[in-house]
Parts: C-alpha cells; structure tokens; sequence
C-alpha cells in the first residue's frame, strides 16, 4: 500500500494548539497499549483475536504496528460498552467469548483444527461464512453470527484500528484537534494544518507540507 500522506507524523501535533493536555493524555494511554498484553481474554482467545485481526486490518509495512488485539482486550477489560445491543446478542464480552468459542468449532468442523493454527486463507473463508450467517454451530446459541461479526467483533476491530495515531498517519487525519476543532467540514475541504495527500504523483511537495503541519 502506497503512503498517501508522506512525511506525515500526527504525533508532531503533541506541543501544538492542536491538541490540550486532556487529549495528551488520553492519546498517550492509548500508546501505551502494548502488542502482547492481555487482560481480558486468556492466551487462546488472545491468539485467536490476533489472527483475526490480522484478516479483517492488515496493516501498512510503512508505519509502526497498532496492536489492535490488545486495544479490543483493553475496551472489554474496562467493560466500555456501546449503550446498546441488538436483541439476541448477549452483553458485549460474552459475545465476544461465545463468538470466539463458536468460530473454533467451526474451524474444527471444517478444517479440523482451531481457528489461530489455520492457514490465512482458511480463516479468511470462514470470516466470510460468517458474515454471510452461514454457520450453525450449537455454541452460537441464540446469537445470530452475521451479526456477531457486524456489530461485535469486525465493528471493534475495526474501531480499534482506527482510534491509534498510527492509522491516523495513514489516512491524513489530523486527531481529536482539541481545543483547536475542525472549521472546514465540506467535502474534500482540508483545514490548513491538515495533512496534504498526494496528488498528480507529486510526492515531494506533499512531504513538504506535511513537515510544517502542526
């Protein structure tokens, strides 16, 4: 994947207008996270959820690696919910026990072996199945796993993924920009201190002006 914003590093925003001391802090916890801590799922489940986070996010060789599992672990050790659930899904850390329990069985049943020892091919067809709701295993219970993998397991993934300054870099966002906030929200509007994409394949001149943004 190329790098669409070179020379971009959100980070560089840390001492700016851009960001106060409470998005510091908040962004510097969640820097904090390291890549092979669990606190919530044991080593199985944790294995599990890094593979499938290894399907559902590949990440760019170009920038640092955001430990998306251990991010999803984090939310559900600190039981940050979303206010809400889908009738038939049960509270958020046993659907993602269930679901996980239940996505083995199916690996099981199809490859013989749990879902972390396949091959990425093999896990990629059975997330599919899974999003289409094609699996029947007892362990889903009454939970639907199209919508498991939804509004559980892909949705935090992927959220995941996206709340660290490292995927920022990689689709130009600016951050929180607290207290600063953003003016310009109109389509394809850039505020003046937000990352510049490359464009006509000039990449030097975007490499510029993303060393000045702050």
């Amino acid at each position: 994947m190329p790098d669409r914003y070179p020379g971009y590093d959100v980070l560089s925003k840390r001492d700016t207008p851009s960001w106060n001391e409470p998005t510091r802090r908040a962004i510097d916890t969640r820097l904090a996270v390291r890549e092979d801590e669990a606190l919530f799922f044991d080593p199985h489940e944790f294995a599990t959820v890094q593979a499938i986070a290894a399907c559902l996010v590949p990440q760019p060789q170009h920038q640092p690696r955001i430990p998306v599992a251990a991010l999803v672990d984090r939310k559900l050790h600190q039981d940050q919910g979303d206010g809400y659930r889908r009738a038939g899904m049960p509270r958020q850390r046993e659907a993602w026990r269930q679901g996980l329990r239940a996505l083995d069985d199916e690996a099981r049943a199809a490859h013989g072996a749990a879902f972390k020892d396949l091959r990425v091919s093999e896990q990629e067809s059975l997330l599919k199945r899974m999003q289409r709701g094609e699996f029947h295993a007892e362990a889903w219970g009454t939970m639907k796993p199209d919508i498991c993998f939804h509004e559980r397991i892909a949705k935090d993934i992927v959220y995941a993924y996206y709340s660290h300054p490292s995927a920022w870099n990689e689709i130009g966002w600016g951050g929180p920009a607290s207290p600063r906030g953003y003016v310009r929200t109109g389509y394809d509007e850039r505020e003046p201190w937000e990352a510049a994409e490359v464009k006509d394949g000039d990449i030097d001149a975007a490499r510029r002006k993303n060393r000045r943004v702050g």
